[in-house]
C-alpha cells in the first residue's frame, strides 16, 4: 500500500510539472517558442517534445512495450538531438496534447499492471534503472532539470 501511494505521488508530481511548464510557456509566441539563443543547442519546443520522449522510452520502451509516440516524434526529440526545423503551430499543439495527456495514460497502465517487466538501463546521470518504479522516479527528475532549461530559454526569447 505504501509503494501505491509513493508512485500515486510520483504521477502527481509528473503531472503538476507538465502543467506548470505549460503554464510558464503559453503567452510565448510560436517565434519564441522556436527560437534557439546564443549559447543553446535547442529550443523551448524541443525540450518540451524531449521530455514527452524520454518518458515514453525510458518507462514504456524500457519495459518491453510499445511508446505512444511515433516513431518519427522520438527521432526527432531523443537524447542527442536538436532541432532541425521549426514547428508550426499544429504540430506544436499535437505535441502539447501528448505531452499533457500521456501522463494520464501513463498512470492508468500502471495501475492496470502492464509494466510487468523492465530491462535495467544506465541514464547518462551515470543512475541505474532496474524498475518502472526507478524509471519514473528518474523521469521526473529529468523533468526537474529541462524545467530550468525552459525558465532559462525563456528569458532570453
Amino acid at each position: 500500500m505504501a509503494n501505491l501511494i509513493f508512485m500515486n505521488k510520483q504521477f502527481e508530481i509528473l503531472k503538476a510539472n507538465r502543467v506548470l511548464i505549460l503554464k510558464i510557456i503559453e503567452n510565448l509566441s510560436l517565434e519564441q517558442l522556436n527560437k534557439i539563443p546564443n549559447g543553446f543547442k535547442n529550443n523551448i519546443v524541443w525540450n518540451l517534445a524531449h521530455l514527452t520522449v524520454t518518458q515514453q522510452l525510458l518507462c514504456y520502451e524500457k519495459s518491453g512495450l510499445s511508446t505512444l509516440v511515433s516513431t518519427d516524434t522520438i527521432t526527432s526529440y531523443k537524447k542527442g538531438t536538436a532541432p532541425g526545423k521549426d514547428v508550426s503551430k499544429e504540430e506544436f499543439e499535437h505535441l502539447k496534447v501528448e505531452f499533457l495527456q500521456l501522463p494520464n495514460k501513463f498512470a492508468e497502465d500502471f495501475r492496470s499492471n502492464v509494466f510487468t517487466t523492465y530491462n535495467s538501463y544506465t541514464t547518462s546521470a551515470n543512475v541505474t534503472l532496474n524498475n518502472i518504479q526507478d524509471a519514473l522516479e528518474f523521469n521526473n527528475f529529468h523533468e526537474g532539470i529541462h524545467l530550468g532549461a525552459i525558465m532559462s530559454l525563456k528569458k532570453l526569447v
